[in-house]
């Protein structure tokens, strides 16, 4: 059945102005003034509404393992969050388990496939390097995964050495595929770790003080060098401190392939939350800094030097032996209590996809920050660009999937963990007053989110074969 959206003011990365649109078949049709559409079509009227497209995450975690529990939400509970919040794509990550590299994303599909409730897409880690793994990563390309992550941290299970990584930005770069840099300096972590715990530094607190802002900095500056060197294009994920702003900002002057994406906890928390009490649902990895961070990555964000606002999303119970009711059942799942007396045995994770949108719309368009169409680009289309997914996903244009958001800019919602739909019990942004906020969401001209009733299913998410990388923003 064709839908008509009529008299809405689109909003998108460059234009915002009035007109309708038609879908057809999951596409967008038209769009224009006073289309026509057909006689059994479905009318929706967004008079007084702004219509927006869904948002692209290009960063989450669903259904991750980690110290002995794993994340709470699954490629189920974690999309149906993402369109509560506007959000209509995700790219999750593959972790390199086994061999061969392809049978990893064989499994990760067979994961999230029945379940899916938007339409997603994969990152491929590369936290093991051979002959034969350096043979395999061209092939990731046929399978629609155009993007590897590379660490300088986690050593002993995730992280490469320099000359590794080398190798694998110049055969990515070779290939069309997108390198992305987890940046911290494990080595530096490790010592300050074991010392904490020697003196006795358990509270969450010393989460942060072992992971220094300095490791980030330098690491944000030798992954650009390392990339200019291996002539690949380079993207930083999660940046959280005001110096890789600074690092970032001096290696696009400088001309180097390098490109950044923040989340939304680093621009509005800080190292005083992990003091509180119950500090341990602000742990996460990288960690929380000071407020002149927060503020330099606003102004990252307002003067285009970061490109992308992504979550990092990877929720975890802050007391999993106490169940919520999610869709009528009880569930509970081991979490941060896992940790309790000791930091490093806290699972590293937020909740976040379902917040994204609405909060970044308050804190930055509601105060003049960031204008619409410039929100649109950080949490649509530049990721859909960055990450091969541009024009099907990001935009509103003919041609493209109906993902689809009306957004009422005055619609004013006291935010918090029932809102936000995420299977686990607390959220980061409880109590907080927004103003502006997605009523109905549509993925591929199917309504799934209507004035807060799920109308979405598992597994009517598609997987979204990515083109080779397209060229820097």
């Amino acid at each position: 059945m064709a839908l008509l959206i009529r008299s809405g003011t689109l909003v998108t990365a460059a234009e915002t102005f009035q007109a309708d649109i038609l879908v057809e078949g999951g596409k967008i049709a038209q769009i224009g003034p006073h289309l026509t559409a057909p006689a059994d079509a479905e009318v929706v009227d967004a008079s007084g509404m702004l219509v927006l497209p869904g948002g692209v995450d290009a960063h989450v975690h669903l259904d991750l393992p980690m110290f002995g529990t794993v994340s709470s939400d699954d490629h189920y509970t974690g999309m149906k969050a993402a369109a509560f919040g506007g959000t209509t794509t995700v790219i999750d990550f593959i972790s390199q388990d086994r061999s061969p590299l392809l049978a990893n994303v064989a499994a990760l599909k067979a994961k999230a496939e029945a379940k899916a409730a938007v339409d997603y897409s994969f990152h491929m880690n590369i936290t093991r390097l051979d002959a034969q793994v350096e043979a395999e990563i061209p092939s990731l390309v046929e399978e629609g995964i155009t993007s590897i992550k590379v660490f300088t941290a986690y050593n002993q299970r995730l992280r490469l050495q320099d000359g590794e990584i080398f190798r694998v930005m110049r055969i990515a770069g070779q290939h069309g595929i997108l390198t992305m840099l987890h940046a911290e300096n494990g080595d530096v972590i490790d010592i300050l770790v074991a010392e904490a715990l020697a003196a006795g530094h358990t509270a969450p607190e010393w989460h942060a003080h072992t992971r220094p802002a300095w490791g980030a900095v330098e690491a944000v500056l030798r992954g650009a060098a390392l990339a200019t060197q291996a002539q690949a294009p380079l993207y930083v994920v999660h940046m959280n401190v005001a110096g890789e702003v600074d690092q970032l900002e001096y290696a696009r002057q400088s001309g180097l392939p390098v490109m950044g994406e923040t989340c939304p906890q680093y621009l509005f928390f800080n190292e005083s939350h992990l003091s509180r009490p119950d500090g341990a649902k602000w742990i996460c990895s990288p960690p929380m800094r000071l407020a002149e961070d927060n503020e330099r990555l606003w102004e990252g964000l307002e003067n285009r030097i970061l490109q992308v606002v992504a979550t990092d999303h990877c929720p975890f119970f802050y007391d999993g032996s106490r169940p919520i009711q999610y869709e009528g059942q009880p569930v509970a799942i081991p979490g941060k209590e896992l940790g309790a007396g000791d930091f490093t045995k806290i699972p590293n994770g937020l909740p976040g996809v379902g917040d994204r949108m609405p909060v970044m719309w308050t804190a930055g368009v509601g105060s003049g920050r960031l204008t619409p169409n410039e929100f649109v680009a950080l949490t649509c289309t530049n990721p859909a660009k960055i990450f091969g997914m541009y024009p099907q996903k990001g935009t509103l244009m003919p041609g493209a999937d109906a993902d689809i958001a009306l957004w009422d800019p005055q619609r004013k919602v006291r935010y918090g963990v029932a809102m936000a739909h995420h299977r686990t019990d607390y959220n980061l942004y409880e109590g907080w007053e927004l103003t502006g906020y997605p009523v109905k969401v549509f993925l591929r001209g199917q309504l799934i989110v209507d004035e807060g009733r799920w109308n979405g299913q598992p597994g009517m998410g598609r997987f979204v074969r990515r083109q080779p990388f397209a060229g820097m923003m």
